[in-house]
């Protein structure tokens, strides 16, 4: 009995010398739901992402659509691992940005965070972020671009405007310590994203055809329902634990989104006489979007009130606004994106619930949210369109920016790849 006892209290010490130590333990549930929430966010990308864009854009260049997806995933892994993420997540540097030396190549990134989970998955799942944002904006340029020039475009995107903005809202940077919310990516994913394509848009010109025919619409719903689904991922995800908090994401992104697709629908039906698929796919990802920086912050019926406010203003941005300044968002991804963006950010300022996530908004009795949100909205917004609009003008040096008039009648499929996605 004396010998057993003393085995068990020597592997009773054992077990605790990491605690003893200082030492976080491995939460094997937080681990597993972070793994599968990168995987989650991964799926939006590609194929999600890449599927609804290119059953949006026209038949001769769906190809190319969807492979400005997925390089635009490649690059990033790679720009992210060398120097993306030190940049938002290194050492604090004037507010601005982290140190760019500190992890590359993820050098120093070992251990257990706080959360429990292993610190390099932390970069697995920002990277998921990094990515997509980046993808996001091939859908106002696609139709007219070269596809070297978009490499271009995506390799200094990738390091110059992503990162430092993640920096300022998730990494320690001035809009952080000035207490602004954005739990998932609102202002630091879809305002920089739909800036950025806008700025895009607007230097490379319009296309020949500047119609929006969807050449495969199932494609499309394919697609957002795909973006539906990964979207858990990225909003549940963010809480960073499979806890209370993630639960109240999911729960949020799925009323917002619910209550989009209605406000979206029954707009299009009352402005343009039928409700249409494409209509209800875009308030799908209008929802998502409005909802991303919420998610966390709010309870359900502050997200229905986001989901319904966006979806009305993001299809007036995408079928009046666009058409009366004449600006070709080939894919909306401003009229999207950005304004559900910027929609989304502003109202967290006004919906966080104190007994959500502590953070108290407008409704709340804290007036001054609202302002620290405009704030955010007004630095994406101004730090990603010149920086852009530069990257453009570097990317037009090097190789220009436009294919030739022949090939964009031709269709890109074939001039820039080679193939067809269709043998008819």
């Amino acid at each position: 009995m004396r010998r057993a006892y003393l085995w068990g209290l020597a592997v009773f010490l054992l077990s605790a010398l990491p605690a003893l130590a200082g030492e976080a333990k491995l939460d094997t549930g937080n681990t597993a739901w972070m793994l599968t929430a990168s995987a989650l966010v991964v799926f939006m990308t590609v194929p999600g992402l890449a599927l609804f864009y290119g059953g949006l854009d026209k038949s001769k260049s769906i190809l190319n659509t969807i492979a400005m997806s997925f390089v635009a995933f490649s690059i990033v892994s790679i720009t992210w691992l060398v120097v993306g993420y030190s940049i938002a997540y290194g050492d604090d540097m004037g507010g601005f940005m982290g140190n760019p030396f500190q992890y590359i190549f993820a050098k120093g990134i070992s251990g257990i965070g706080d959360a429990g989970y292993p610190a390099l998955l932390d970069v697995m799942f920002q990277l998921t972020f990094a990515t997509i944002t980046t993808a996001l904006v091939s859908g106002s340029l696609v139709g007219r671009m070269k596809f070297s020039a978009w490499i271009i475009f995506c390799v200094l995107w990738s390091i110059i405007v992503y990162p430092p903005i993640a920096h300022w809202v998730w990494g320690g940077g001035f809009l952080s310590n000035h207490g602004a919310l954005d739990f998932a990516g609102g202002t630091v994913v879809h305002i920089n994203a739909g800036i950025a394509g806008l700025v895009g848009a607007l230097i490379l010109g319009r296309r020949k055809d500047t119609s929006l025919i969807p050449n495969n619409v199932p494609l499309v719903a394919l697609g957002a329902g795909i973006l539906w689904f990964g979207w858990f991922g990225f909003n549940a995800g963010s809480a960073l634990a499979a806890d209370t908090i993630a639960v109240y994401a999911m729960l949020n992104t799925t009323i917002a989104t619910s209550a989009a697709v209605l406000g979206w629908m029954f707009t299009e039906w009352m402005s343009a006489g039928k409700p249409t698929v494409v209509g209800i796919s875009s308030g799908i990802i209008a929802g998502l979007v409005a909802i991303t920086p919420a998610a966390g912050f709010v309870n359900p019926i502050g997200a229905i009130f986001i989901g319904v406010i966006a979806s009305v203003f993001a299809y007036f941005a995408v079928a009046k606004l666009k058409p009366a300044l004449g600006y070709d968002d080939a894919l909306d991804v401003f009229g999207i994106h950005g304004v559900a963006g910027i929609v989304g950010a502003i109202l967290t300022g006004v919906f966080a619930d104190p007994a959500v996530n502590g953070s108290a908004g407008l409704l709340y009795g804290n007036a001054k949210q609202v302002l620290i949100q405009i704030e955010g909205v007004i630095a994406t917004i101004v730090y990603s369109g010149v920086m852009t609009a530069i990257i453009v003008f570097i990317a037009k040096a090097l190789t220009g920016l436009r294919v030739s008039e022949e090939q964009e009648i031709e269709g890109l499929d074939s001039a820039q790849h080679g193939e067809k996605a269709y043998d008819l």
